[in-house]
């Protein structure tokens, strides 16, 4: 071995040899040799200190969050994915040797052993896995305004209706919930209520974003919010002392980046509110993927950056780690990225300006290398092959290495659709979350309120109404004589009437009145 090829695996072996558990990621390159004793490995007490998985498509990200995944299974971690395409599931099976894996094998001196790993599948709609959802009201008015894509003012609204929910103690369930709020507080009796306390909504506004309600039920994907809502002690599940791999299969949402994406975040969120302090621990608790990240991050409002800025920095301290994959470290804003100090980059091309320039930017975020160009290896590396920096067990960035990845031991690639259905069927968890329930939330109140409210001044107005139909029955009907005309006018008055007058007319004139026989007074 030359020198330079003994001083490289020194210095590979002195920079990725961890004392404690590892996960193995391959071996250095050096000049278009791979030199296995030149040992690439990942900290597993590292792990939780975040990472990033960039490179062109085609180029094996999906396979190198494969391999990761198993490794952490195989350490008894559990991991959650976001299946893109539907083609993660065949990590329930063990995979299948070929002439390149074992020339892989082979050069890397380590023997592949198919392995499966145990996994479960979940669906936004239900349809490829147990149900994941998520009330309205965890996933708060800033994650939902990404979802509907919102605008600022249309944001504030929405923030308005969480306050005024969340002040009246109307838990916001689905987006049922949600829509009789907006009406109520909008155009109803609570428009009034709300106005000196939270300002008033207009009918423009308020018709807008209940637009975009709408348009995300016509989708079929008014599912995803409401109960049962995701329990998230389901994801720290361990099978045989294997931690489980949860896949999110998103292949019938493609459409919606922007709704998986946000709810992955909002898991993430309820993740890091749920989880006590654990500290620096051995190996995490969980790893968490986020597959297609630059998606999370198009045209992102500022608040909703800086929610994800904490969720990230915050949440290592629960021994949760999180990796992002995706085609350039650009994609990712500079206050996440300095977070990641786990990166595995695979090829890049540099075929436009825009390129070229992601290319200098992403070569500036590694250490020096005294082996390497790094802007020319970038653009070099092979289908398998990254270029590899991470934290050893002192936070320290380790030597960068052009590695050859370890293959994946599970199948690369989907499970039959009626080995999913199988799976699917036999899972306790789509038992679990199969069936939807409506508990007393915003609509039951609110409708309990207004149909309260309608009542009483039904009662009102009856009592009003009872009041004139009386003063109606007390007044005499045309041609018809007052009660006092009626007594003025019968005859018993009329006679006493006299009498008065004759006596009164006797007392002046000294005369004695006649008596009348029969009269009224008998004399």
């Amino acid at each position: 071995m030359s020198d330079k090829k003994t001083l490289f695996t020194e210095k590979i072996k002195a920079s990725y040899a961890p004392t404690g558990a590892s996960i193995y990621l391959g071996a250095g390159i050096l000049d278009g040799e791979v030199l296995a004793e030149a040992e690439v490995n990942l900290p597993l007490r590292m792990m939780n200190r975040h990472g990033l998985i960039a490179g062109a498509t085609g180029t094996g990200k999906t396979r190198t969050l494969q391999l990761l995944a198993e490794q952490l299974s195989d350490a008894g971690v559990p991991v959650f994915m976001l299946d893109v395409k539907g083609d993660l599931s065949g990590l329930n099976q063990a995979g299948t040797t070929n002439p390149k894996i074992e020339d892989r094998a082979k050069q890397l001196n380590k023997p592949f052993t198919p392995t499966g790993f145990p996994i479960e599948l979940y669906s936004l709609s239900g349809k490829t896995g147990a149900q994941m959802r998520a009330t309205v009201t965890e996933f708060g008015p800033v994650l939902l305004a990404k979802i509907l894509e919102l605008n600022d003012t249309q944001t504030g609204v929405l923030a308005v209706i969480f306050k005024y929910a969340d002040d009246n103690k109307m838990p916001i369930v689905d987006l049922n919930d949600l829509k009789k709020l907006l009406g109520y507080l909008s155009e109803g009796a609570g428009a009034a209520e709300i106005k000196s306390s939270y300002g008033s909504i207009s009918s423009a506004t308020s018709s807008t974003v209940l637009r975009k309600i709408v348009a995300i039920e016509q989708q079929g994907l008014g599912g995803m919010f409401g109960e049962t809502s995701y329990d998230i002690e389901d994801l720290f599940s361990r099978i045989d002392g294997k931690g489980v791999i949860s896949l999110l299969n998103i292949a019938d949402v493609q459409n919606q980046p922007v709704l998986y994406s946000t709810f992955l975040l909002s898991l993430l969120a309820e993740i890091y509110q749920a989880m006590p302090e654990a500290g620096d621990l051995d190996k995490p608790k969980l790893v968490f993927f986020f597959d297609e990240a630059h998606l999370l991050f198009n045209d992102a409002p500022k608040a909703f950056l800086e929610q994800v800025n904490t969720i990230i920095r915050l949440i290592r301290s629960k021994g949760i780690g999180v990796f992002f994959c995706t085609q350039s470290p650009m994609d990712i804003p500079e206050t996440v990225l300095a977070q990641l100090g786990n990166r595995v980059q695979h090829a890049l091309r540099a075929f436009t300006p825009n390129d070229v320039d992601a290319l200098k930017k992403t070569v500036n975020t590694y250490p020096k290398s005294d082996f390497y160009e790094i802007d020319k290896m970038l653009t070099a590396l092979g289908t398998g092959q990254a270029l590899v920096t991470v934290l050893n067990e002192k936070g320290i960035p380790t030597e960068v290495a052009a590695t050859m990845l370890t293959p994946p031991r599970a199948i690369m690639g989907p499970m039959a659709n009626i080995d999913c259905e199988k799976l699917m069927q036999a899972s306790p968890l789509f038992t679990k979350y199969q069936k939807t329930i409506d508990p007393v939330s915003a609509f039951e109140m609110l409708t309990d309120r207004i149909n309260q409210k309608m009542a009483e001044e039904n009662e009102a107005k009856a009592a009003i109404e009872e009041q004139k139909r009386e003063e109606q029955e007390s007044k005499p009907k045309p041609g018809e004589k007052s009660i006092v005309e009626k007594v003025m006018g019968a005859t018993i008055t009329r006679q006493i009437g006299r009498e008065i007058v004759r006596g009164l007319f006797g007392m002046l004139t000294g005369k004695k009145p006649r008596a009348k026989s029969g009269g009224f007074f008998g004399f």
